[in-house]
């Protein structure tokens, strides 16, 4: 569930709220069409640059096997042997177009390296997590919407009909690329069908804790931190991500958004205690958070968020 975010608190009309499985209002920002753009092509050079080294290491594999099996009097091995590479080279070059966007969307990041680099990801429009059949969706649709049309355009272009087929497969290709100008989510067709979207990353480092002027200027009067304690296992339950939101919800400092974000972090968590001194059980949650997580990147372990 999402909607879009109140005019006062929006720095872009790219910003929305989302309402997590939780009933948590997170505020997001959708990623740009430039960034979604740049992150593809990124992307792309990234699959060329590893099916030319590829197809170059299996050139040179065909090669010495060519070699070798030349002087056996038996040349049919040398065909079979070329036969075998060039079937692997077949299937290569098909798992590096789809596999390599299913293995990285399904990781705890929900990102390509392009779109990493461009400080973008995929989320699930309904808040929960991004299943395999999202992913698997997204990634099929983008056959249609862009590689068919390339391939359709190419085998055309060799024909007599060539006018025609090429004007059939611009316009099929234009259909689809042009989908994210059509909706104000800037979604494309993959994204409408598996239920996603694209939003920027909230920035990687973790932010600095607030200082005790923000929270005199947030009128807080709560009770002292130090009446929280949480676990490991308590503090485990969330990363980065999570970080932010519970930050940005503590500065806008609005009563009803803190009692419900108590209610969700103490339900998750199996707590009953903070009743009616929200700010000061989420105060000490966030502190003691953001200790965990940084002493758990210095140890090389980073928790993106919820899911990792």
């Amino acid at each position: 569930m999402n909607a879009p975010l109140p005019k006062r608190l929006r720095r872009s009309g790219r910003d929305r709220i989302l309402i997590t499985p939780e009933g948590i209002a997170l505020p997001i920002t959708l990623a740009s069409r430039g960034a979604r753009a740049g992150a593809l092509v990124l992307d792309l050079a990234i699959i060329g640059f590893l099916q030319i080294a590829m197809t170059i290491a299996l050139i040179a594999m065909a090669g010495g096997f060519a070699g070798f099996f030349s002087k056996l009097e038996d040349g049919s091995a040398t065909v079979g042997a070329l036969e075998f590479l060039f079937v692997i080279w077949i299937l290569a070059i098909f798992l590096f177009r789809n596999a390599y966007f299913l293995f990285f969307e399904l990781g705890a990041r929900g990102a390509t390296p392009g779109k990493r680099m461009t400080g973008i990801r995929i989320a699930s429009r309904d808040g929960g997590r991004l299943s395999v059949e999202m992913v698997i969706a997204r990634n099929l649709l983008r056959d249609i919407e862009l590689f068919l049309p390339i391939v359709f355009i190419s085998s055309a272009s060799g024909g007599g009909n060539a006018s025609a087929a090429g004007i059939a497969a611009a316009a099929w290709f234009l259909v689809f690329a042009l989908f994210p100008f059509w909706n104000r989510d800037r979604l494309r067709a993959g994204d409408i069908i598996a239920g996603t979207w694209v939003v920027e990353k909230p920035h990687r480092k973790l932010a600095a804790a607030m200082s005790a002027k923000d929270s005199a200027a947030s009128g807080d009067t709560a009770g002292p931190q130090g009446a929280y304690r949480f676990s490991d296992e308590e503090l485990d339950v969330y990363g980065e991500y999570e970080l932010q939101t519970l930050e940005n919800i503590l500065r806008e400092n609005r009563t009803k958004s803190l009692s419900a974000v108590h209610r969700a972090i103490a339900r998750k968590i199996g707590r009953n205690d903070g009743i009616e001194d929200e700010r000061a059980f989420l105060d000490a949650y966030y502190t003691q958070l953001r200790a965990r997580l940084e002493v758990n990147m210095r140890m090389g372990h980073r928790k993106a968020d919820k899911h990792a």
